[in-house]
């Protein structure tokens, strides 16, 4: 079967789940009956998270998207959650999840028939594509229905409650998190505005409230890199942001995720520069 067939069948057929994960590319181990010789993931999960109260440029869209296929390799597990504000339609929703699966480990190639085993390597040629497609519909979608018109933005309780669906994750022993969003709660909360204008905050003050109102979460150790924060549309006449304002969030959010057990690695203030790794 040639690769373009593959590919249209395979974006067909029904998701398969390993046990009770989701798995939104068909496993062509499954399609080849040779779930018994299936070689083990990465162990690698990168968990992309799309703030749909920051609608980013098409420019930071496709930044974004560079650094995401630049990270996948075979072998690792991709999600996609969105988040907004808790109303219909942009509560937190997991968008996509998705594994490349690795080749045949070379200890068992041997015991492979050989019939099987073409097909899986043809499979395994198509899987990378099938992949992009799916996940490229949900995050265009995703990124389709951001807008500054959703009154809030519920950063902190939607980043605890995906820390809390990360860590049942599966045969992921290495989680890297990319965060799309201008990093601005604005919740009941509280907020990071005043008088319609990005306000100066103070981090330790907001960090104490964060733990008042038992908002941290437990990222397991991940390495977080955000994309978008203080990002403003240019049309907004209050969009001015100062050095020390953005120091300051950034040293709000450091704070956070140390307290969270993640690392930011990279924040990008709104473009990301650090290489996702």
């Amino acid at each position: 079967m040639m690769i373009k067939t593959l590919i249209a069948v395979l974006a067909f057929v029904p998701v398969i789940a390993w046990g009770a994960e989701r798995n939104d590319v068909p496993s062509c181990y499954e399609q080849s009956k040779l779930t018994e010789f299936k070689a083990p993931s990465s162990g690698r999960l990168l968990t992309v998270i799309i703030d749909q109260t920051t609608p980013l440029t098409k420019e930071l869209q496709q930044t974004a998207w560079g650094h995401i296929k630049r990270f996948i390799q075979p072998g690792d597990k991709l999600r996609l959650y969105s988040f907004s504000a808790y109303l219909e339609g942009h509560y937190t929703r997991l968008q996509f999840s998705g594994t490349l699966e690795n080749p045949l480990q070379d200890s068992v190639i041997g015991d492979v028939p050989m019939m099987p085993a073409r097909k899986l390597g043809n499979c395994l040629k198509a899987q990378p594509q099938v992949l992009w497609q799916n996940f490229g519909k949900a995050f265009a979608a995703t990124m389709g229905t951001s807008s500054t018109d959703i009154p809030r933005s519920e950063i902190l309780f939607s980043l605890r409650e995906i820390s809390a669906d990360l860590r049942n994750a599966k045969d992921a022993n290495e989680q890297v998190i990319f965060l799309m969003s201008d990093m601005l709660e604005y919740s009941d909360f509280g907020s990071f505005y005043a008088a319609n204008r990005i306000r100066d905050i103070n981090p330790a003050a907001e960090l104490a409230k964060v733990e008042k109102q038992n908002l941290f979460a437990d990222f397991a150790g991940a390495r977080v890199y955000v994309h978008g924060a203080a990002f403003v549309p240019q049309d907004n006449k209050n969009g001015y942001r100062s050095g020390k304002l953005i120091q300051n969030l950034q040293s709000f959010w450091t704070g956070y995720f140390e307290r969270s057990h993640a690392e930011l690695k990279g924040f990008g203030t709104p473009e990301l520069t650090a290489v996702v790794e």
